[in-house]
């Protein structure tokens, strides 16, 4: 069928009435079935593969490239040389070898000699290579070897490069289920790019900031990805195309703070030094009675703090530390900006254990701090620091909510019953929120509408899982980001060891005793509550019985996790602290905010079940004393390659950023991007690993467009592609922080 009978009305090389050219969002609104030579079935493989529109299409990238000029001719293979061959399937053979293993061997010839290949443990091979069915010539690359005077290849890297000719040949990713060939995906792009050439392919970025940026123009860029003359041709191309990605991201996020900031009435806070109204008393005198100097990294992270409540416009701004960095003195330290202003403060986490724990904690480091008090005779009152959960008994909670609606209960602890309908702030300043990622975005919204008048408090969300800069840039693009990334002194790093054979674990048992017998605490954890079939975790409730029986017989031995009432789990902390119990058997309840300073030992069961963020936060638990903490990683049986990564990454560093950029390494972009892996805004070229410096230049791009005359207005197609290409799911969990 000819191109000329595509309808012209919808058609990409359709010609306008003002010849403007074409637009991504355009390109999104037109479907593959326009086509040229795609049929039922072919439309049925690319609809199965997520390709509906010429868009996608576009946006299907070559996985690699087979660079033609470095073919090699099989007369000409030298032994022990890596070489890229391309020929046709002569012959394909599939047999068991005496192991029972499936072994394939294939025959390519490229007119000049034959070059066998062998396949081991990839019986699959035998039907992708089949002669009658391949299409065309077959591309391999590997080491060569000699055998029996005939060259052959041992599993080597198989691409179906059909008849397509040329320097560089893009091989595009496939589906056997769609039954679509690379070739054939790589005609109908160059038929979608041919087309848009008439109208040309319109570039969202001015001229002078292309310039500037040193990026080719969109149009080159696709062309190039896709059909590049030469390799630099595809770096360019991806470059430019990697920062597009990257730059949609950051103007929804840098669009959604601007509105954000400019829709809300924040509360201005007292936070100069000096005295009120001018200053904050309060703050300078919890941080004078600390036991200890606050690092240069909390008095670096206050003072931003401080720089935002004083504005009228609401703070929104994440603390991300490692463990133990001192992230509750900061929070602490913005709350009682709050409370000097008159107004109150709230500090929201996930759990009730942790919400107790920063009850205690508050309460002991405000300890001594006094309020003026013009109805009282004394001309001052104390602080008063209410905790609110599910466990608060009847009559106490309805003094704590009476004391937050008239404003005398000054800051309030607990967990999601802080949101509920019941609960009515006389004047919320400042909201912290502890483990954010914890809380959905309408949890964190209730928060923010808490006040009667319409003021918006400010609110500092923290978290206790470092990830690297350019994640925490595009995950909480619309948030200030503050890290602390010193330890308060005192604090010495756990030390860390892997146990794997029977010998190591005793060891880690004897550990145990000798830190019990010396006083101390230990905490044992086990990724599950009780046996499953699927899974070798061992059950805690069995673990418990089994140690209390064996390895920790005689010692006093509890048991926590998440099935056990929230009365009960009260009772066996509080014997743990007070040292009613000498070892802790728990799941993952006790990752965050569980702060026993006699704690010494973590032994983690099944170790190589946890990924290395919940690792890290559980060794956190332990060395927060006077002793220093020893984490025991217990992993048996056979382990995965990236297993033993994560494993020997935790034993050789105990700094959570750099772990963080190990689990980035290792586990891909989706760590931070989440299940929100689906649709077009996916990051299909850009890598928050390989381009750091490009999401830190798409970002300050975004703030100069966002930020510039007529806003992203002023630049149509940019805002189009935004709203088109982000869909409201992508843009919400883009900002859900």
């Amino acid at each position: 069928m000819p191109e000329a009978s595509v309808p012209d009305a919808t058609s990409p090389d359709a010609t306008s009435k003002d010849e403007s050219p074409i637009t991504l969002a355009e390109l999104s609104t037109m479907g593959v079935e326009l086509l040229v030579r795609v049929g039922p079935r072919k439309l049925d493989g690319l609809r199965s593969m997520g390709i509906t529109s010429l868009l996608d299409l576009l946006f299907h990238y070559p996985r690699r490239y087979v660079d033609r000029t470095r073919e090699a001719r099989v007369r000409d293979l030298d032994e022990g040389e890596e070489a890229l061959v391309i020929g046709r399937v002569t012959r394909v053979e599939s047999r068991r070898t005496r192991r029972g293993k499936a072994m394939v061997t294939v025959s390519i010839n490229d007119g000049t000699g034959t070059l066998g290949c062998t396949f081991f443990n990839q019986p699959w091979r035998a039907n992708q290579l089949d002669p009658d069915s391949v299409d065309g010539e077959v591309a391999v690359f590997g080491k060569v070897e000699l055998y029996r005077g005939q060259r052959r290849m041992t599993n080597p890297v198989v691409d179906l490069v059909g008849d397509r000719t040329g320097r560089i040949v893009p091989i595009y990713p496939q589906s056997d289920k769609a039954r679509l060939t690379s070739w054939e995906l790589g005609e109908w792009v160059d038929q979608t790019l041919r087309r848009c050439s008439r109208r040309t392919l319109g570039d969202p970025l001015p001229a002078e900031l292309r310039e500037r940026l040193e990026l080719v123009a969109r149009a080159e860029a696709f062309h190039d990805i896709h059909n590049p003359a030469a390799m630099p041709d595809v770096v360019a191309a991806r470059h430019r195309l990697a920062f597009d990605e990257l730059l949609r991201i950051q103007l929804s996020l840098v669009r959604t703070k601007r509105e954000m900031e400019a829709s809300s009435t924040g509360i201005p806070h007292p936070v100069g030094g000096g005295a009120p109204p001018n200053g904050s008393l309060l703050v300078d005198q919890f941080l004078d009675e600390l036991p200890y100097e606050p690092t240069g990294a909390q008095r670096r992270a206050i003072s931003q703090i401080r720089d935002d409540l004083a504005r009228n416009v609401p703070m929104h701004r994440l603390l991300q530390g490692d463990v133990g960095a001192g992230k509750t003195v900061v929070a602490v330290a913005a709350l009682l900006c709050s409370v000097e202003g008159g107004h109150q403060g709230a500090l929201m986490a996930p759990t009730e254990v942790l919400a107790e724990q920063h009850h205690v904690s508050l309460r002991q480091m405000l300890d001594g701090l006094d309020l003026s008090a013009e109805d009282n005779l004394f001309g001052t009152r104390a602080l008063n620091v209410a905790a609110l959960t599910n466990r608060t008994p009847a009559k106490r909670r309805r003094e704590v909510l009476a004391g937050l609606a008239e404003g005398s209960v000054d800051i309030v602890v607990g967990t999601h019953s802080l949101i509920q309908e019941a609960v009515k702030f006389h004047s919320l300043g400042v909201a912290v929120v502890d483990e954010q990622h914890r809380f959905g975005v309408e949890q964190r919204a209730a928060l923010r509408s808490a006040n009667p008048d319409g003021t918006v408090p400010d609110v500092l969300v923290m978290t206790a899982t470092p990830i690297p800069r350019t994640a925490a840039m595009t995950v909480y693009g619309d948030l200030d980001v503050t890290v602390l990334d010193e330890l308060p002194p005192g604090r010495t790093p756990v030390a860390t060891t892997l146990a794997r054979s029977p010998e190591e674990v005793a060891g880690a048992w004897e550990l145990v005793r000798s830190e019990v017998g010396e006083g101390r605490r230990a905490f044992v954890v086990c990724p599950l509550i009780e046996g499953s079939d699927r899974s070798e975790a061992s059950a805690a409730e069995v673990v418990f019985s089994d140690l209390a029986a064996t390895e920790l017989a005689g010692l006093d031995v509890g048991l926590i996790h998440g099935r056990v009432r929230s009365d009960e789990r009260a009772q066996v902390m509080t014997a743990f602290r007070n040292g009613a119990l000498q070892v802790l058997v728990a799941t993952t309840v006790i990752e965050v905010g569980v702060d026993v300073p006699e704690a010494t030992v973590m032994v983690v069961l099944d170790a190589d079940h946890f990924g290395i963020a919940q690792l890290h936060q559980l060794r956190g638990r332990v060395g927060r004393g006077d002793h220093p903490g020893h984490c025991v990683l217990v992993a048996g049986g056979e382990l995965t390659d990236d297993g033993v990564e994560r494993l020997e990454a935790l034993v050789q560093s105990t700094d959570g950023f750099e772990l963080a950029e190990v689990d980035l390494q290792l586990r891909g972009e989706g760590t931070v991007m989440g299940e929100r892996q689906k649709g077009r805004s996916d990051l299909k070229l850009a890598s928050l690993r390989k381009d750091r410096a490009l999401v830190e230049l798409a970002r300050g791009v975004a703030f100069e467009l966002v930020d510039g005359p007529g806003g992203l207005g002023a630049h149509p197609q940019l805002r189009d592609e935004v709203e088109v290409l982000l869909a409201e799911e992508d843009e919400e969990f883009l900002t859900k922080g």
